[in-house]
């Protein structure tokens, strides 16, 4: 098992690429949990339920036509897809792809540092993993 830099993933949204602007990517994946416990119990037994999760991407601002601020902005409250590579893009290299519903857009302008932004997605759907042809 070898180890990864991540310096080489890739992400798009809505068939955009934003590789460029990010400098982290955070998939969380999470399950409901039920309590199922019963009385005379003495622990608590649970089982499990739906999956969701979210992503989230941040990277450095840059204005343009294919800033982050154009490309992700004008999609807050709509569903599209989102395709993320964490090794990179490469025949053999993993894939995931799932419709998100993009919640927020936010940007951070420091005095003394570049401005940065952020995006959250909240996953509708399940993840599909697959390879890359």
């Amino acid at each position: 098992m070898a180890q990864v830099h991540g310096k080489n993933a890739y992400v798009s949204l809505d068939d955009k690429d934003l590789s460029a602007f990010c400098n982290n990517i955070a998939p969380k994946r999470s399950a409901d949990s039920h309590d199922v416990t019963t009385f005379g119990s003495t622990a608590h037994k649970y089982a499990g339920g739906l999956l969701d999760g979210t992503n989230t991407l941040t990277g450095i601002y840059e204005s343009g036509a294919s800033g982050p601020k154009k490309v992700v902005e004008p999609l807050l409250g709509t569903v599209v897809e989102l395709v993320y590579r964490p090794e990179g893009t490469g025949t053999g290299k993993p894939e995931d792809t799932v419709n998100v519903l993009v919640t927020a857009y936010e940007e951070t302008t420091p005095v003394a540092d570049m401005i940065t932004w952020s995006a959250t997605l909240q996953l509708t759907g399940a993840v599909v993993n697959s390879t890359q042809a």
